[in-house]
């Protein structure tokens, strides 16, 4: 049966601290469609008018080529996407995969290769995926009172970030601050739940990132997150070399290019693709095959909507080196109000799903209740004392 896209159109939804770019592809059949989610903080209007663009390189095509459409959006672009483009591509990929799943009448996990897992680890952040939990939790009593009540909820892991602007340089005030924290955390939460700690490439060195990185180590995090910026292989290295604490990062990497190099560095323990971001989850598929011939793990990067939770799971479910999925289902209270889908946690794992393709429905009017607002950013604190601005 010949099947073609009709449409290529987005919906934003305001979810306080982000507006969610939901991506959807119609075909000429009659009901059959897909969603897709292409969020991209501080990016809405850039992305959502990518994607704009994108479509008529779409429009007439099969959506179950989605390896071909895939290549026609990125070499037919002729300028390199970067990651606004590269999340509008994704936004459309997932939703190909969705229509492909219907289509079928299988779940997505099942067309990337079936289940390799039983169910997926997950862990959220402190404050259940309030934003400005996650970046305002600086001091031991809200840390300590926000991992608890993650733990009531039946998380076995959680990320938090409370490394200080930092530069070049680590205070030593701050380094043994931070020291405290790590423990404050530890003795509350004891030794069964996982702990990782995000730097947000706050420290512009290898030595501030290792003074850091070594108050933590008591602590015994499961890993440490983008310890330095992007794309500082070099210092990656160094600092592998001189710490036992498992290294992550890859979150900002959108090029299969880029995550090979850093792969055959070998100064990473766990990758972090964002599946919104890298090109959509066949990309991340071949980022996560890269990983494992490396011996390296894939945790990917989810602090997004609820499209982007669900893509995340069947990734999850169907790649052998993946080892635990970051989720936001609490960003907001009406989280599972506009997309009704698969997510369900028990004893700190998501389920597997069994519905076809993604297995979600959105509710367009709830949509329609969060209209695009302009974010916050989170950059007001990201200033030394000296007024030397710093990565936030």
């Amino acid at each position: 049966m010949a099947v073609k896209i009709v449409s290529i159109t987005t919906r934003v939804v305001n979810a306080e601290m982000r507006n969610w770019v939901f991506v959807r592809v119609e075909t000429d059949q009659p009901g059959l469609y897909g969603w897709g989610e292409a969020t991209l903080e501080w990016k809405t209007r850039a992305v959502a008018g990518a994607v704009e663009d994108l479509a008529p390189l779409l429009i007439g095509k099969d959506p179950r080529d989605i390896e071909q459409l895939v290549r026609i959006m990125k070499k037919q672009s002729f300028w390199r996407l970067g990651v606004i483009g590269m999340s509008a591509v994704s936004g459309i990929e997932i939703a190909l995969w969705d229509i492909l799943g219907k289509s079928l009448d299988v779940p997505v996990w099942r067309l990337l290769g079936g289940k390799v897992r039983d169910k997926v680890a997950v862990y959220t952040h402190l404050g259940l995926g309030d934003m400005r939990a996650v970046y305002e939790s600086m001091d031991a009593e809200p840390l300590v009172q926000r991992a608890r009540d993650v733990v009531d909820k039946g998380y076995k892991a959680f990320k938090a970030v409370f490394i200080p602007y930092t530069h070049f340089h680590a205070p030593l005030a701050e380094i043994d601050k931070v020291a405290r924290l790590m423990e404050a955390l530890r003795d509350a939460v004891g030794p069964s739940v996982e702990i990782m700690i995000d730097f947000h490439g706050r420290t512009a060195s290898v030595g501030a990132a290792l003074a850091y990185i070594e108050a933590l180590e008591p602590g015994r995090p499961m890993f440490v997150e983008e310890v330095l910026p992007p794309g500082d292989t070099a210092g990656l290295i160094a600092i592998a070399a001189k710490t036992k604490v498992p290294l992550a990062t890859g979150e900002r990497l959108v090029d299969r290019i880029e995550f090979n190099e850093l792969f055959q560095s070998r100064a990473i323990d766990i990758a972090q693709p964002d599946i919104c971001h890298c090109g959509g989850l066949l990309e991340a598929k071949k980022i996560a095959a890269m990983a494992d011939a490396c011996s390296i793990g894939v945790a990917p990067h989810n602090p997004l909507g609820p499209i982007a939770g669900v893509a995340a799971l069947h990734f999850a479910v169907s790649t052998p080196n993946h080892i635990i999925q970051e989720e936001m289902v609490g960003a907001v209270p009406w989280y599972f109000d506009v997309v009704q889908g698969p997510i369900r946690m028990v004893d700190g794992c998501w389920e597997v799903p069994e519905a076809p393709g993604l297995g979600i429905e959105v509710n367009e009017k709830a949509c329609a209740a969060h209209p695009f607002a302009p974010e916050i950013y989170h950059t007001t604190n990201a200033v030394l004392e000296d007024g030397t601005i710093v990565d936030w």
